[in-house]
């Protein structure tokens, strides 16, 4: 059986759009890691951090479950807590188009490639 890690390894290999998927799950846990610690350090519960936050419960809860959608109110939770966020937008290396003849690749020949270069130059072959 193989390692919950092997697995996603093989997934970031292999799977067109894994990586980006994966790499904001990751950015949402340090979020979530960095509430959690703060709490635990300051000995606080999910309630206490929340009523000093002007914030709900349930809403703390979510963000420690990596469960939030908008930034607004992590930024402001983050700042109280003497941190910041730091958002990043980055260009993706494929388009759309390009994206579904990978994909389609993928899907009728079972093909994989080591490197983006590799499967650039397939999909210019097509």
């Amino acid at each position: 059986m193989k390692k919950v890690q092997e697995h996603i390894d093989e997934k970031l290999k292999n799977e067109p759009g894994f990586r980006e998927r994966y790499n904001l799950i990751m950015q949402k846990a340090e979020i979530a890691k960095k509430i959690i610690g703060y709490r635990i350090k300051h000995n606080l519960t999910q309630k206490q951090l929340a009523d000093d936050l002007d914030v709900s419960q349930q809403y703390i809860s979510k963000i420690e479950e990596g469960d939030f959608s908008t930034l607004d109110t992590v930024d402001h939770i983050l700042f109280k807590m003497g941190c910041r966020l730091i958002l990043k937008v980055e260009e993706s290396p494929y388009t759309t188009k390009a994206w579904k003849k990978i994909e389609k690749i993928v899907a009728e020949k079972g093909n994989t490639y080591k490197s983006r270069r590799k499967s650039k130059r397939h999909i210019k072959g097509l």
